[in-house]
């Protein structure tokens, strides 16, 4: 099982229409329960999403995954995770909620 750290606006504007966050957070964790992986959904804050997923990757025991699309976030943690998926491709996969 992995820990997916998920940088949630890139993620939620990457398809049209977007999603609310509330249906981002939701759909990832219909995911992860779905394919046995932790997911956390990281927003901006008091620091930035990239920041927090930056810090988070340093932290965290492994295998970790991060999905942005990014490019200098995905060179900030290409380091320390097993794979990076791209924000359009996951938001692709996710499963559509239940009416």
């Amino acid at each position: 099982m992995a820990t997916v750290l998920v940088d949630a606006e890139n993620v939620r504007r990457s398809v049209w229409p977007n999603m609310s966050r509330a249906e981002l957070e939701q759909r990832c964790e219909d995911w992860g329960r779905e394919h046995g992986h932790e997911v956390m959904v990281v927003w901006e804050g008091a620091e930035t999403a990239d920041d927090r997923i930056a810090s988070e990757v340093r932290q965290l025991p492994p295998p970790l995954w991060v999905v942005t699309s990014d490019r200098e976030l995905r060179e900030r943690v290409a380091h320390h995770v097993e794979r990076i998926v791209g924000g359009g491709s996951f938001a692709r996969e996710l499963p559509e909620l239940e009416p």
